[in-house]
């Protein structure tokens, strides 16, 4: 069986026209697997999130080829795009995007109304979610009752309760203490070692390198080398200890 999830070949992305031009991405072949929790670091400015975006089909490359789930990205149009999103991808954003007005669990179940899933059994799956991140005591509760680390669960709930194929997540812990980076972290794990999903972890935070199974990294929107096993790891920078 085939366990690529994502498979991104030649990926070319220009950003800005003339004088402001800028080759966000340049050739870049990766592929997501299923099981399997990659880190994808740089420094700002180097692709890491444009090439997110386009793995997640909320932006279209310049040139190259996409495929999800085996079905091609670069025919699709927008609402082809958005049916592949709703179907395999499930997002997790450094910001949270928590709506203030809605408790826990109504914010959790926003990704089932849309794909069209409502009623008792969309709430019953939204606790679901809530209580695989540890939070099935605060479902009632408003996102500013919460901390910044419960925030992103409920973010983290929010992605996993359609049961996607790949989860996507813009630097999930950069804005965390210890604990709480510690907390999603052992989350996105558990997501790909005991759920069987890819995960891609977009990061420039070098403290969670010990999570990943793979770590690819990008320059200049190329990417550079990879680690894929502890000596290898071992290789890299000393990262800073969570505080």
């Amino acid at each position: 069986m085939n366990d690529i999830i994502i498979d991104a070949r030649e990926i070319r992305k220009t950003l800005g026209k003339g004088a402001g031009e800028v080759q966000a991405l340049r050739g870049v072949d990766l592929a997501l697997r299923k099981g399997e929790l990659t880190l994808l670091m740089g420094p700002s400015g180097s692709g890491k999130t444009t090439l997110l975006l386009i793995l997640g089909c909320m932006l279209t490359p310049s040139a190259g080829r996409v495929t999800v789930c085996g079905t091609a990205t670069s025919d699709a149009d927008k609402e082809a795009l958005a049916r592949i999103r709703r179907d395999h991808i499930g997002f997790v954003f450094q910001s949270y995007h928590l709506f203030p007005t809605m408790t826990a669990r109504q914010n959790v179940q926003l990704a089932l109304d849309i794909r069209g899933h409502h009623g008792r059994d969309a709430a019953r799956k939204s606790r679901d979610a809530l209580a695989l991140v540890g939070l099935d005591q605060k479902a009632k509760s408003l996102p500013d009752s919460l901390s910044g680390g419960e925030q992103q669960r409920v973010a983290i709930a929010r992605a996993f309760v359609a049961n996607p194929s790949v989860i996507l997540a813009d630097e999930p812990t950069s804005a965390l203490d210890g604990d709480s980076g510690r907390a999603i972290m052992r989350i996105l794990v558990d997501a790909a070692h005991k759920r069987d999903r890819a995960v891609l972890v977009v990061t420039h935070d070098p403290r969670i390198v010990s999570f990943a199974d793979r770590i690819v990294r990008i320059e200049d929107g190329v990417l550079a080398d990879e680690q894929a096993d502890e000596s290898e790891r071992r290789r890299l920078p000393k990262a800073a200890s969570w505080p």
